[in-house]
């Protein structure tokens, strides 16, 4: 069995040579990050396994590439990008890494809250433009940060913000409980946040979760923190209350359509910062990353699964 990483930018193709140089593995590595799902069988050709990092892929291009038996999908949310369900269904397994860049993410969460609380990002554009532009700010010490979804993304931000000064509370699907996080109804945290951070997977479950009704229930002024996914967000409902100042501002890592479309209303916002999907992008992530793709290599080449 032998393995392709179909789109490796320069970093993680770096990444994936060096830690390949460890190991025997037969992997091969495409320098080619803008390559279109219509390009996977070609580079395919009789290999099993297909390791992709951004790349979406479709069904029915996944059944042209004869031999593909396992997609190792670089990170957690894989349905963005495929079916797992789908492929299943044709016998083609989807793996996914989880934990590796936690530290990494949860690093920009803290980062685009304090970029939003300052209004870092307007005033740096007026600046630019020869304006003296000054904005008031929301001082984060003593305030509340409201935690949605917690798992280890969400653990490091608590950590980061508690020392901070900040209270930190958490709503989670399933009953949790973490040293300084008080967990709450999501009532309460939307209704008691000054600071309100998204850490939920994307599926069928939470597509549109932060709803209008929920953006409706938030606290008047507050911040609102995304470096999960996009589609989490009822989008067009954002941007009504970013306009009304319902939200006060948003720091966004992820958008319901990568990459970010020229003249997306998003981008016309002043009380927004953004970021392109690279919450992740760390060395010491792109090592972990890497690292656990080609461990599933390892585990799929020894076992057949």
């Amino acid at each position: 069995m032998r393995a392709v990483f179909v789109d490796a930018n320069d970093t993680l193709a770096a990444v994936t040579e060096k830690l390949l140089g460890a190991v025997n593995l037969p992997v091969s590595i495409n320098r080619n990050p803008s390559i279109k799902p219509d390009d996977l069988p070609g580079l395919i050709g009789d290999a099993e396994i297909m390791i992709v990092d951004h790349t979406a892929v479709p069904t029915e291009i996944a059944g042209k590439c004869k031999a593909l038996k396992h997609v190792v999908f670089l990170g957690t949310g894989a349905r963005s990008y495929m079916n797992p369900e789908e492929l299943s269904q044709r016998g083609i397994s989807v793996h996914t890494i989880k934990g590796y860049g936690d530290t990494a993410v949860a690093e920009c969460a803290i980062a685009l809250m304090w970029a939003s609380a300052r209004n870092f990002g307007e005033m740096d554009r007026g600046m630019r433009e020869g304006n003296w532009l000054r904005r008031d700010a929301m001082q984060l010490t003593g305030k509340t940060l409201g935690l949605i979804g917690f798992g280890g993304i969400a653990a490091e931000t608590a950590r980061m913000a508690a020392g901070c000064g900040m209270k930190v509370i958490a709503w989670n699907r399933t009953p949790k409980t973490h040293p300084g996080v008080a967990f709450v109804s999501l009532e309460k945290l939307l209704a008691e946040s000054h600071v309100v951070s998204l850490h939920l997977l994307l599926n069928d479950e939470t597509k549109g979760f932060l709803s209008r009704e929920r953006i409706a229930q938030m606290r008047k002024g507050s911040i609102l923190i995304n470096t999960a996914r996009g589609a989490i967000v009822d989008e067009d409902a954002m941007l009504e209350a970013l306009r009304s100042g319902h939200i006060a501002h948003a720091g966004l890592d992820v958008f319901t359509v990568e990459p970010l479309p020229a003249g997306h209303p998003v981008t016309n916002l002043p009380n927004v910062t953004l970021s392109a999907h690279s919450a992740f992008r760390t060395p010491e992530a792109s090592d972990n990353l890497i690292g656990a793709a080609l461990d599933h290599c390892r585990r799929i080449i020894a076992t057949g699964k």
